[in-house]
């Protein structure tokens, strides 16, 4: 519909960020102290906040988000065991020294440090208009929340630094907030940015953070809270932004249609330039199937598969599937056991797999964050939990686009049910399972079925696989950050 920016990943611009560079000139380099004097170069820092975000998506925040649930699993490969402590993620075999949520957290908080720099600067600098100060600082708050809104839902209360430090000793939190103070702060961000940004842009500017962006993400921010009024309100404005469905439900996903009309928040990829391009057929498709997916020999990742339960869960006849799985058939899947509960066929996700591709590891579609549809179906939830309202005008259009039949006469439990179900196939494969299940306090009983159907159909699976208390609903605080900054770990890990 319209051209996407294309942004720049900048290093964090302060005092205690990096001090060296490859191959600078020291009377073009701006160092923390002499920067942020332009509103050109807070301009340059915001579109490196948006880089860093980038940086998150195409690492292994999925992992996290949706290979610890059940919508998705691994290639086991005995050949080639170097991911191992990724797999752990998946089958709850975790500990505290698990380099993937070391190195998810560290990023998290590099990102959440290039907000703060913005947020602590800008005041300072003089802008010729004041609306596309408080724009700035706006898409700074955004994303500041939205890295918030992951680390407390996936750590629980985790430290709080919305500050630029001062000095090398303010570096460091030793200490962690209550949960209650991180939404606290989540939700100021989340309306800071809703009231300071534009409902939509133009140009190069399309893709940045919107009101209907931050509306969203505090809409959610209230449902995850339960506080579900206050979620109906914010979610109901967004509704009137001017977003809509589209009438196919794979070009939400199709780089030829980026920041459509029903894009509410996409991180941006370009596979155009190296650095800007996203990944995800290299790091999810059949480990097997390089040569015949992508055209470039060697091996993919194998990793954030769809399992049998996901691509069981759609009704017949809704489109969806076939727009979000599919089954790459070859007689070399013989040897791997995912591929016997399809027929010999192994799964990937389509939604991220779109041909020719020009160049190896480089791929061009974008992540969504926040779609038009996951809107309306947080909006017919919030709605059903309130007891009052008409929750179907916003989940029916959502399951006729997919070929379904509306629902009706339903009663709220059912409803909540359907919602539930709704939800899972609409939104599959886009980080946002694990999230759901914590939500709606369904993660123990999932989980636990999930695992006993995996452990019959994967011999490779041992008896401590899949194991869910109550205490791994949580992730562990980092080792790493518990011997350095002297951090209590959360309860029930070492």
């Amino acid at each position: 519909m319209k051209t996407k920016i294309y942004l720049i990943c900048l290093l964090a611009l302060s005092s205690n960020g990096c001090n060296y560079m490859l191959d600078v000139k020291p009377n073009s380099f701006s160092s923390g102290e002499n920067y942020y004097q332009t509103e050109m170069q807070v301009l340059r820092a915001v579109n490196g906040a948006y880089g860093v975000l980038q940086n998150l998506y195409t690492s292994d925040f999925w992992a996290m988000t949706e290979m610890v649930a059940d919508n998705t699993n691994y290639q086991y490969d005995a050949s080639d065991r170097g991911a191992q402590q990724r797999e752990e993620i998946d089958e709850f075999l975790i500990t505290s020294s698990n380099n993937y949520i070391n190195t998810i957290w560290a990023q998290i908080y590099r990102n959440i440090h290039q907000c703060n720099v913005i947020t602590s600067r800008i005041d300072g600098v003089q802008f010729s208009d004041e609306a596309v100060k408080k724009r700035y600082a706006g898409e700074a708050k955004f994303l500041r929340a939205l890295y918030y809104f992951h680390l407390v839902r996936l750590f629980g209360g985790v430290p709080l630094i919305v500050k630029e430090p001062e000095g090398p000793e303010n570096a460091f939190a030793r200490s962690r907030a209550s949960a209650e103070e991180v939404y606290q702060q989540i939700i100021a961000d989340a309306k800071d940015a809703a009231e300071s940004l534009p409902a939509s842009y133009t140009g190069a500017d399309i893709g940045r953070a919107t009101k209907g962006a931050a509306l969203t993400l505090l809409g959610e921010v209230y449902l995850t809270r339960k506080e579900y009024p206050a979620a109906v309100a914010a979610l109901q404005q967004v509704t009137t932004l001017g977003y809509t469905l589209l009438p196919d439900y794979g070009d939400n996903f199709n780089p030829a249609r980026k920041n459509n009309a029903e894009s509410v928040f996409s991180v941006q990829y370009n596979s155009g330039l190296e650095t800007e391009s996203s990944n995800y057929i290299f790091v999810f498709g059949p480990r097997n199937g390089k040569k015949d997916l992508t055209g470039f020999n060697g091996l993919l990742g194998g990793n954030n598969m769809p399992t049998p339960g996901i691509y069981n869960a759609y009704e017949a006849g809704d489109e969806r599937r076939d727009e979000s799985v599919f089954l790459y058939d070859s007689p070399t899947n013989t040897p791997f056991e995912e591929a016997k509960a399809f027929g010999g066929k192994l799964p990937l996700i389509k939604k991220f797999y779109h041909p020719p591709y020009a160049l190896d590891g480089r791929a061009n579609e974008n992540w969504p964050v926040y779609r038009y549809a996951h809107v309306l179906l947080m909006l017919a939830e919030a709605i059903n939990e309130t007891g009052g309202g008409d929750p179907y005008q916003y989940i029916n259009p959502v399951r006729v686009r997919a070929g379904l039949q509306p629902l009706a006469g339903l009663s709220q439990a059912a409803f909540r049910d359907a919602v539930f179900r709704e939800q899972r196939v609409e939104l599959a494969f886009e980080n946002h399972r694990w999230y759901q299940l914590l939500r709606t306090g369904k993660a123990i009983e999932v989980m636990t079925q999930h695992g006993t159907q995996e452990k019959q159909r994967l011999t490779r699976l041992s008896a401590a696989s899949y194991n869910i208390a109550a205490y791994k609903l949580l992730f562990p605080i980092p080792d790493r950050e518990k011997r350095l900054n002297g951090l209590e770990q959360n309860q029930g890990w070492d």
